[in-house]
């Protein structure tokens, strides 16, 4: 009759299945079974993937889960007895049994996690309706009671399963894995069945694919329970029996009992439950007092906002109209009102909300709500890109508030429509390459060094696979082929990687739903979180509302910037600056972008100093071109926005179209008038055939070619041919157009997110001592973004002051023209101290002593690492101590403020410090520092860096400033103005130089300094030798690997020598690499840099380095490549 596998465990029985969907299914489909179930142990996480992977293979999906049972009630949690969970199989037979199983799981997780989510006997009763029961393994309730030799038990719970289920839907599990155990279960089993007539279903507990695949998956356990693989009682499976076995297979462990084999097969036949796709569940808004009616609610608000943005314009009222019957039509009328009600909170609430985000800043009904602060009208936005009457799809608003009180919208939301109509998104952390590799490695019990060589030899893309490694690292091939152990440990860690290994709560998606959000999908609990078990794009295809509540950490940025303003100017709000302040624009065009959002990279620096925006619709097309693939049309944009003689239109209809971008197509919007204007295509249509184009789909940009140069009758377009176009003319328009479409951008979101640049821009022109104060602020646990803008504080000539004890608040703040530095900055000393020390401060009056300010901050978690942190980043100086005095005086200070708190706390007083006339007690605690020498200068700012990531008081670089002038190295902001100077000026760093060799201090500046001058000596002696001039070396501070790239796109250079210090290793702190790539530019693959790595004293020396890479840059020049497509000499 046939069989399926019921008792399947997939890679989301996290860290314990090795079923990967895709493969599963393939082998059962090879093995000829016609149907599977997916049963993970308490979750349902891979539910729908494995169900649609399933039927696209022509495999019967079912639908279920292994719960744990709890011993007693599930919300008893005594350690020693509740953790005795058993386990249970329960598959959904139909709706209503998915339903029951979803309520299961998460009020397993709700209510009666304790280790493990569980259910209980008394929930499982209320909850049976439509699910078929299997007893389940050893670790199963009736399994157990056999064990622990209680048969009448075990034969109880099995009758009392088949009343509660029914007949036909409870079975006596049988499973064989040659087992001791399993025999006297089995045994014990069998005499149920003979008793009762309760049927049996023949299961293998499947927790791998293929029997090989077993030590992946003990792989797996130990990385779970933090073992290794030859850790004494572990815990592990016994033999390698639990995969997907075959019919035949399955029929030979259970020849005995035909009928527990085929009726798993009459199972899987009862099992028809289907997952619907594409139907929407939307919330109901919960209409305020008075109101009976959300579409006369809805239009009501639009009303009221229209004559705020509008007042009387009736062409734009008409738009208004029109977006407002498309939403009813769509059903989408509570929706807005939902979106609308929590901005509308946010905003009362004083919570910073982004002008905009995505394609909804393309709709009037949007603004007028206040849901976005972007006119569509004037910046020629379509509600068509955002909600199409011909495509019926979820509208998707995505909204950005101040980082810190986005939590507070959340809690809002869920307050409003109650807690279990609200829930946030499960996301899983996967394991990467690298990560997989030190996974396997400590499971190995291999030593740091080994699989620390291993995971850094592997090319440091997002993405990079380790198959795709092993083709792009020479080095990882040779470890691969040449080491039999290592050999294994990639292999295994190629097994297991992209498994998810944990899951989290995502960063912003939030459900709401009208009923319980358990009655459409299974809940789970991330850090006391409510979480949907499935991921995003899931629970959209279900047709659940799902929005992006999206911290933005610049709103957060600009308030606290506006706040500190406020203080010298009252009622300032950054909303109601002026959009066309020329300082800031003037800022921009001069290049000095660091810490605007959106734009301080140097690449796209590059553009605005090239571009010299002038408007907001400058830097709406700077922030759309400057990606991949549309980037190649920069310098045809720079030339005609410098020279609007060269911009050319294939027709006049194009240049209202076209004129804001300097005739080039930047935007989707463009696309889409382009098909509207000169072809007659409805702006929905228009839509519809971008799309296609950006998603490739030949059919129909095939078809649609005809329709935009001849038109469609039945469509009602007239084509562009009907309204003047040349036949020719429009064709090559249409190519243009198909050559653009998958890069051009959204505007709505480009436009929304220019303002929001514009607006850090001109806080850092206009107040940049309170803009710089809450940039630092919002990036203390950045030390290299930290760094870099404190450098730009020089920049702009503002002084950064220590901390100090007494000056300092928690954050940066403005103080007298300058910076002073926060406390929170300081490692090691937590925000709730410092909390306590500003009270005490304003409380008591600032510190007068180092001794005195310990006695007044005993009792508020004060201790030794504190202190010493406060100590070593200068926080006392100014009081004139010596760091090193203190730093020997700490435990006897605290020891005697801990002393004297004891004894004001029992009310004791020493005698001998009682004076004669009985007056006050003495001061028995004066400070008597000890008279030591301070601590080098060197020793100093070593202490600053480690306590803030900062040097304050001086930098190790100090001391070969001249070395570096020496080696002519040259500032990035001096080859920055070279490239924008006039034409007519001597440009001392040109365009078109071979090669560029450049510096950059990494992660390490001492590799830097140890190596660097020698080594580019001698990489430049080995080019003269070749006939290649090297021009002045820049160097770069904060330097990344990508800096190359960027100075690519700059200089337009055949190859870039990029020499950068190592992260500091066991070996040495002084290990410097180099980084050669073939034309450099920003997006080019890791696999395309030939890498020179481990150079310093005891590995390759600078000078013999220098010889090979000038050596390496002559067979790149030759080749025209590098990286992977660099062949071996003579090959």
């Amino acid at each position: 009759m046939g069989f399926a596998h019921l008792h399947v465990h997939s890679e989301y029985s996290l860290l314990d299945g090795a079923c990967r969907i895709g493969p599963l299914i393939e082998r059962a489909k090879e093995l000829g079974q016609t149907a599977l179930a997916i049963t993970d142990h308490g979750v349902m996480y891979g539910a729908v993937a494995f169900y649609k992977a399933a039927v696209a293979a022509g495999i019967r999906p079912i639908i279920g889960c292994e719960v744990y049972v709890a011993p007693r009630g599930m919300t008893d949690r005594v350690h020693g007895v509740d953790d005795a969970y058993t386990h249970l199989i329960l598959l959904c037979r139909d709706e209503t049994g998915y339903h029951n199983l979803c309520y299961l799981v998460s009020a397993a997780f709700e209510r009666g996690f304790y280790g493990k989510p569980r259910i209980d006997w008394p929930l499982l009763h209320k909850h049976a309706d439509g699910l078929i029961c299997l007893s389940g393994c050893v670790a199963g309730d009736i399994p157990r009671a056999v064990l622990r030799g209680d048969y009448e038990a075990a034969k109880a719970r099995a009758m009392e399963l088949q009343e509660l289920f029914g007949e036909g839907n409870f079975y006596l599990e049988l499973q064989n894995h040659h087992m001791t155990d399993e025999a006297r279960v089995r045994a014990a089993l069998l005499r149920i069945h003979r008793e009762t007539g309760i049927p049996l279903a023949a299961t293998n507990d499947v927790h791998y694919i293929k029997k090989q695949d077993a030590y992946d998956q003990d792989v797996l356990l130990c990385i779970q329970t933090g073992q290794t693989l030859d850790s004494p009682d572990r815990l592990r499976f016994p033999n390698d029996e639990f995969y997907l076995k075959s019919e035949a297979e399955m029929r030979a462990l259970f020849d005995e009992y035909p009928d527990a084999v085929e009726n798993t097969q009459r199972i899987a036949d009862r099992c028809h439950f289907d997952f619907t796709f594409g139907h929407y569940h939307l919330p109901r808004f919960l209409l305020p007092e008075g109101e009976t009616d959300a579409d006369a609610y809805l239009t009501k608000l639009c009303a009221r906002g229209f004559a705020k943005r509008y007042g009387d314009r009736p062409e734009v009222r008409k738009r208004l109209d029109y977006e407002l019957n498309i939403i009813r039509r769509m059903g989408f009328v509570d929706y807005f009102l939902i979106v609308s009600d929590f901005i509308g909170y946010a905003k009362a609430q004083h919570i910073p909300v982004g002008p905009g985000r995505g394609s909804a800043a393309g709709s009037v009904v949007s603004y007028c709500l206040g849901i976005t602060d972007v006119d569509p009208v004037q910046y020629n936005l379509y509600f068509e890109r955002f909600l199409n009457p011909e495509r019926v799809s979820m509208p998707d608003i995505d909204v950005d508030f101040c980082v810190q009180r986005r939590g507070e919208v959340i809690d809002y939301v869920i307050r409003k429509y109650g807690a279990d109509h609200v829930a946030q998104i499960v996301t899983f952390g996967t394991m990467a390459a690298r990560a997989a590799v030190r996974d396997v490695g400590r499971v190995m019990n291999m030593t740091y060094a080994e699989v620390d060589a291993v995971a850094k030899a592997i090319p440091g893309g997002i993405n990079t696979t380790l198959d795709e490694a092993l083709q792009q690292s020479q080095t990882l091939r040779a470890m691969y082929d040449g080491d039999d152990r290592l050999h294994q440990l990639i292999d295994t860690a190629r097994a297991i990687e992209g498994m998810p290994r944990h899951a989290s709560t995502h960063a912003a998606g939030v459900v709401i739903t009208e009923q319980p959000v358990y009655a459409y999908v299974p809940l789970a609990s991330n850090d006391g979180a409510l979480v949907c078990q499935f991921q995003m794009t899931t629970l959209e295809e279900l047709g659940l509302l799902k929005m992006d509540f999206l911290g933005l950490r610049n709103l957060t940025v600009l308030e606290d910037a506006a706040r500190q303003v406020r203080r010298r100017e009252p009622g300032f709000q950054v909303e109601h600056i002026p959009l066309d302040d020329k300082k800031t624009f003037d800022m921009l065009a001069a290049g000095r972008t660091v810490g605007v959002f959106q734009l301080e990279s140097a690449g796209i620096t590059a553009v605005c100093m090239g571009l010299r925006p002038r408007s907001i619709e400058d830097i709406t097309a700077v922030i759309a071109l400057y990606r991949p693939g549309p980037m190649e049309s920069i310098p045809r944009f720079l030339a005609c926005s410098a020279h609007p003689e060269r911009i050319t239109y294939k027709h006049p209809l194009l240049e209202p179209i076209l004129s804001v971008t300097y005739g080039c197509i930047v935007y989707q919007e463009q696309v889409i008038e382009i098909f509207r204007q000169l072809a007659g295509f409805s702006l929905g249509q228009a839509d519809m055939i971008r799309r296609a184009m950006s998603k490739k789909k030949e059919a129909v940009i095939t078809a649609e070619r005809a329709a935009f140069v001849h038109g469609d009758p039945e469509r009602n377009i007239p084509g562009a041919v009907a309204r003047g176009v040349p036949e020719r003319t429009a064709n090559e328009i249409y190519d243009e157009i198909l050559a653009f479409a998958s890069y051009a951008f959204n505007k709505a979101h480009a436009v929304s997110y220019a303002i929001v640049s514009y607006r850090t821009a001109y806080m850092k022109r206009n107040y940049p001592h309170e803009y710089m104060a809450a940039l630092l602020t919002s990036v203390l646990d950045n030390t290299p973004k930290v760094t870099e803008y404190i450098a730009e504080c020089r920049e702009l000539g503002i002084r950064l002051l220590p901390p100090d004890i007494n000056a300092s608040d928690a954050d940066f703040t403005v103080e007298e023209g300058d910076l002073r530095f926060g406390l929170v900055a300081i490692k090691g000393v937590g925000r709730g101290l410092i909390q306590a020390l500003m009270r005490e401060r304003e409380i008591g009056g600032p510190f007068t002593a180092f001794d005195e300010f310990c006695r007044r901050m005993n009792g508020h978690d004060l201790n030794r690492r504190a202190v010493e942190s406060l100590i070593r980043a200068g926080c006392f100086d100014r009081m004139g101590y010596k760091r090193k005095a203190l730093m020997q005086s700490v435990d006897r200070v605290l020891g005697g403020a801990a002393s004297e708190s004891r004894m004001n706390l029992t009310g004791q007083m020493n005698l001998f410090s009682a004076p004669d006339d009985g007056g006050a007690p003495a001061d028995t605690t004066q400070l008597v520092l000890p008279d030591v020498e301070e601590f080098t200068r060197a020793e100093l700012i070593a202490m600053e860096r480690e306590t803030t990531g900062l040097y304050l008081t001086g930098h190790p670089m100090d001391d070969y400033r001249a070395l570096a002038q020496q080696a002519k190295a040259a500032p990035m902001g001096d080859i920055l103005a070279s490239f924008h100077a006039p034409a007519t000026a001597a440009h001392r760093y040109r365009d078109g130089q071979r090669v560029v060799l450049a510096v950059g201090d990494g992660l390490s500046s001492a590799a830097v300094q140890a190596n660097a001058p020698d080594c580019c000596a001698a990489i430049r002696q080995g080019l003269q030798a070749q006939g290649i001039e090297l021009g002045p070396v820049p160097f770069i501070q904060f330097c990344r690997v990508g800096a190359g790239d960027h100075i690519g796109d700059l200089t337009d250079c055949e190859v870039i020598c990029l020499l950068v210090g190592e992260r500091p290793g066991l070996v040495t702190n002084e290990s410097m690499s180099a980084y050669l790539t073939y034309r450099p530019h920003t997006g080019i693959a890791e696999s395309c840099r030939t890498v020179v790595s481990n150079i310093h004293r005891q590995g390759v020396s600078a000078v013999e380095a220098g010889a090979h890479i000038a050596s390496l840059i002559g067979r790149i020049l030759a080749q025209k490549a590098s990286g992977i497509g660099l062949r071996e000499d003579g090959a």
